[in-house]
């Protein structure tokens, strides 16, 4: 009797998992980006660099995200080099094959300069507010397109930028 009610509940909790819908427990994410920069108080920099975040599922709609990026450029003869470094929420909801979604990113921003053999570099708070979609492209593999405010305070300045970014993503 014991193993009868053991088979039956293997082979019910067996059906339970494979008729319950899979949702990924995060993703890591990797690409280009691009930085409108404005950290001279005259114009924008073009700056060109990376992306990566990492992003782990506390609901199903809702995530931690850990964001990485580093920018860089020389407008102007100036050789500038951005790192961010933001944490927060994520809210997603796959819609068939896109994955829509929002964050609100919250760390902090260094930049160092360099012209001739003069340097300086600042460190300051920043925040990024934007969103995008995934894409799915196989099981476990999407395309990201992701743009976002990017609010830094270089040089006692407020820089309001713009970033976007694309590249892979990885789910688990």
């Amino acid at each position: 009797m014991q193993r009868l009610a053991a088979i039956a509940f293997t082979v019910f909790m067996l059906t339970t998992a494979v008729s319950a819908r899979i949702v990924p427990k995060g993703n890591i994410f990797v690409g280009y980006s691009y930085n409108r920069a404005g950290i001279f108080s005259t114009d924008h920099s073009n700056l060109n660099g990376w992306n990566g975040s990492l992003e782990g599922k506390i609901f199903p709609f809702v995530g931690i995200v850990s964001d990485l990026s580093g920018y860089y450029g020389s407008p102007s003869g100036v050789s500038v080099k951005e790192h961010n470094f933001l944490f927060g929420p994520r809210v997603s909801a796959s819609v068939g094959k896109v994955r829509p979604f929002a964050h609100a990113l919250f760390g902090a921003a260094h930049v160092s300069l360099s012209s001739g053999g003069a340097s300086d570099s600042d460190t300051s708070f920043a925040t990024a507010l934007g969103g995008g979609i995934d894409y799915h492209l196989l099981p476990l593999v999407g395309w990201r397109v992701q743009g976002d405010y990017l609010q830094t305070r270089f040089f006692s300045n407020t820089q309001n930028d713009f970033r976007f970014s694309t590249g892979l993503v990885i789910n688990f």
